[in-house]
């Protein structure tokens, strides 16, 4: 069983527990939802997949049958175990460095949204370093507002989710809980989640060096992102230092008269 844990992160209920909290038995039970569709309008036809945080295969095995190829990669040895067909590799996701590059990298699972900030920074590094120059990078974020409207409870997968609670907890972090409730077993996980505007989003991909191409959902919580060149990166410091130094000229111009009178 999993036994290490990472700060912030719980889960209870049988069967074994990852270092995120979440329960391996419980995503034996979750079907899979709309990411294989979404991933393949977005993506060539048997294009090369590296999937970051891949589970007990959900979406790994409707890609597989879709012609893909697909590296998964999890740090949950217990997840892992319930891939089939796919080639798999037991990792952090921020620690990988597979020296291959692939053609699409998936980071879904709202895993952006890490509550260590050096986290997130990591885990967007590993999906640049491993797409190709023309490939890219499609992420899973959160809907606007989604820990506004805790506590909420459904019910879905013959149980019932609930979102139980969404609390600060200091620095732009929450605390987040879920509960699953089924006839015959109940789990829980705890996670922290950091929220990210519009343009916290753009920067923290653009530090990575990634920018974003396209919304592939109505409700904009898949996105598209392409590597930037370190020729683009030059650029567009480049531009930003002259918009910058135009406007810190711009405002002595204006302050300079008020001074005078």
């Amino acid at each position: 069983m999993s036994e290490r844990r990472r700060e912030g992160y719980s889960g209870t209920g049988p069967g074994p527990i990852t270092p995120d909290g979440c329960a391996v038995e419980l995503y034996t039970r979750l079907p899979v939802g709309e990411e294989p569709d979404v991933i393949e309008r977005a993506v060539p036809a048997g294009a090369r997949i590296l999937e970051l945080g891949c589970g007990v295969g959900r979406v790994t095995h409707p890609l597989l049958a879709r012609g893909f190829a697909v590296t998964g990669v999890d740090e949950s040895p217990e997840m892992l175990a319930r891939v089939r067909g796919a080639r798999t590799v037991l990792s952090p996701i921020e620690a990988l460095d597979l020296d291959e590059r692939f053609d699409v990298v998936l980071l879904a699972s709202f895993l952006v949204h890490a509550g260590d900030a050096e986290v997130r920074r990591g885990l967007l590094r590993t999906c640049r370093r491993h797409v190709t120059e023309g490939g890219c990078v499609l992420i899973q974020r959160e809907g606007q507002g989604w820990h506004d409207n805790a506590p909420w409870e459904r019910e879905s997968y013959g149980g019932i989710v609930r979102l139980a609670s969404s609390e600060p907890v200091g620095a732009g972090v929450h605390s987040v809980r879920f509960e699953y409730e089924f006839p015959d077993a109940t789990w829980t996980q705890t996670f922290l989640s950091r929220p990210l505007t519009e343009q916290e989003f753009a920067e923290a991909l653009a530090e990575a060096g990634l920018v974003v191409d396209l919304c592939l959902t109505e409700d904009g919580t898949w996105v598209r992102a392409l590597p930037v060149t370190t020729a683009e990166l030059t650029q567009t410091a480049e531009l930003t230092q002259t918009a910058e130094l135009s406007q810190t000229a711009e405002l002595n111009q204006t302050a300079e008269p008020q001074q005078q009178a």
